[in-house]
């Protein structure tokens, strides 16, 4: 079974759909997009999405539709990409500089690229991650000159080794071309983007996918959407739908904490709910309501969401 969860542009979900697991990702896109449409009445709509829900077939109904996107690239595959995108000149733009703190955005700068025919691209940096990229590949091709001097032949079939090696019929040798292509991508990503946005506003609300990530690692984690014990199509989704209701409560709870100026921990929420108890007693003829003393984040969370606390003792009618 796949999960596809829709969000809008503030994270908050808007519905769910699922398919067999032998689905594809490219495959789900435009099907998700016609339904939204019929079934809220969406007239205007901006896809974000990353390089794996794209195929060619879904690039031709976007533009036949007319319908916003901004859509991560492949580098290394795009021909367009590699030789025009990538060798175009011109300045970067900083949307954020290095920080101090693991808190701080990660720094990007942005380059925006317009080919003939009107193909718009956002090339985006991160200048530390572009560090990173260096040093990680250094490390392996000094491993790799090692290795070349002891045991040649047995760097053939390791992935790590190969893509930076050149086999000829009686040597095997450090492919410099190769390095010096793959430093191309250091630190980058490309963007393609029909929108009428900046280069920034493109690269941040691309950005915005995390959202995507934390809701799936929510379902799977907080939630407990996994394991599914059910077989018939129709329980599954009853169970997939009740997770996604959880998490709607949960994002909606998020955001007036929020608004009230609240940070938890999810732990201590469910902690403090879960402790707060009523029960019920008979006691000379009446029946009273009597609940636990409310704990930890229990106030200020029925505060938050509006909701008046029933007082420690009362009178059931």
């Amino acid at each position: 079974m796949v999960v596809g969860v829709i969000l809008d542009d503030n994270g908050r979900p808007v519905c769910s759909e699922m398919w067999p697991g032998n689905t594809t990702d490219v495959k789900t896109l435009v099907p998700v997009i016609k339904r939204l449409r019929s079934r809220f009445a969406i007239g205007r709509i901006c896809i974000v999405s990353d390089r794996g829900m794209i195929s060619a077939e879904t690039m031709t109904y976007l533009e036949e539709e007319k319908i916003a996107y901004i859509l991560g690239a492949r580098m290394r595959q795009s021909k367009e990409v590699k030789e025009e995108v990538l060798s175009r000149a011109g300045r970067y733009r900083e949307v954020h500089p290095e920080g101090s703190s693991a808190k701080d955005p990660s720094p990007l700068k942005v380059k925006e690229v317009t080919l003939l025919g009107g193909h718009r691209y956002v090339v985006c940096l991160n200048e530390k991650q572009a560090r990173k990229d260096a040093a990680d590949r250094q490390a392996i091709i000094a491993s790799l000159e090692e290795k070349l001097k002891t045991d040649p032949k047995s760097l053939v079939g390791n992935k790590g080794y190969r893509k930076y090696l050149k086999l000829d019929r009686e040597t095997v040798a450090v492919n410099q071309e190769k390095i010096e292509e793959e430093a191309r991508y250091d630190g980058k990503w490309v963007l393609k983007t029909n929108t009428t946005l900046t280069a920034e506003q493109v690269a941040l609300k691309y950005k915005e996918l995390w959202q995507v990530e934390q809701v799936f690692r929510d379902m799977k984690s907080v939630l407990d959407t996994r394991p599914i014990f059910h077989k018939l199509d129709e329980t599954i989704r009853g169970h997939v739908f009740c997770s996604f209701l959880a998490l709607f409560i949960r994002k909606e709870l998020d955001r007036r904490l929020e608004k009230a100026g609240h940070c938890f921990e999810w732990a201590d929420i469910k902690q403090d709910l879960k402790a707060l108890q009523e029960i019920t007693i008979e006691d000379r003829g009446k029946t009273l309501a009597i609940r636990s003393e409310c704990l930890g984040t229990c106030g200020k969370i029925f505060q938050a969401v509006g909701v008046a606390i029933p007082p420690t003792i009362r009178e059931v009618a």
